[in-house]
């Protein structure tokens, strides 16, 4: 079973559009078991849940910020979807069920320095020393050739993690959102650009360098 979190301290980076498209994804385009477990509150990911269609590939959703993470025996893919100002304590018990942790980062200097605090945090985690966990790390909602998308490029370079790919300041998101989709599972003619940003992404997720080093080899 793989578990794949969407991780950010700072609120509005967009996790939740992130984690739902990516169960998305698993179900409708790999055929796919899917659980998305929601550890925020506000649960975000569970409302967009609710708007799925009967007729849409199924994925189970699990309120994690309020009961046993609990999954189906013959889940194939878990995705978490991890509420901001998760630190300490609370942040080493939840990087103890992961494999693989997907950090969006914003085009903001706001962003950028809370990202900054943030990561060195993670990266002190055991699990991350030893190579057990492995880090991605994508822009999002940006728009290119902008001074401020320089900045972020610059910024990932000296996080000094893989940069997977940049996702665009685009309304497709909100117009998946409100009917309970992905972008997968849109026209294509209508998402055709959004999709190629996304390959790095599900191409580095399908390879052995998303893995643990355990689980690569």
């Amino acid at each position: 079973m793989r578990t794949i979190m969407v991780l950010n301290a700072k609120g509005g980076c967009g996790k939740s559009t992130i984690a739902t498209n990516l169960a998305s994804y698993y179900a409708a385009e790999m055929g796919q078991n899917v659980v998305i477990a929601d550890f925020d509150p506000q649960g975000s990911s569970l409302a967009w849940l609710e708007e799925r269609g009967e007729y849409r590939a199924p994925i189970k959703g699990i309120a994690a910020h309020s009961q046993p993470l609990r999954v189906p025996k013959d889940t194939d893919v878990v995705i978490m979807d991890v509420p901001a100002r998760v630190h300490g304590k609370e942040l080493t018990q939840i990087l103890r069920k992961v494999e693989t942790i997907i950090f969006p980062v914003l085009p903001s200097p706001v962003d950028m320095r809370a990202a900054t605090g943030f990561m060195e945090e993670v990266m002190k985690n055991n699990r991350v020393i030893n190579k057990e966990i492995k880090i991605g790390v994508v822009a999002n909602r940006v728009r290119e050739n902008t001074l401020i998308y320089f900045d972020l490029f610059n910024f990932i370079k000296k996080m000094k993690l893989p940069y997977i790919t940049t996702f665009r300041d685009t309304q497709n998101y909100i117009h998946a959102e409100k009917r309970g989709v992905g972008i997968f599972e849109m026209p294509r003619s209508m998402v055709h650009q959004d999709l190629k940003s996304w390959e790095p992404l599900t191409r580095w997720l399908r390879s052995k360098r998303s893995l643990p080093q355990a689980i690569a080899s």
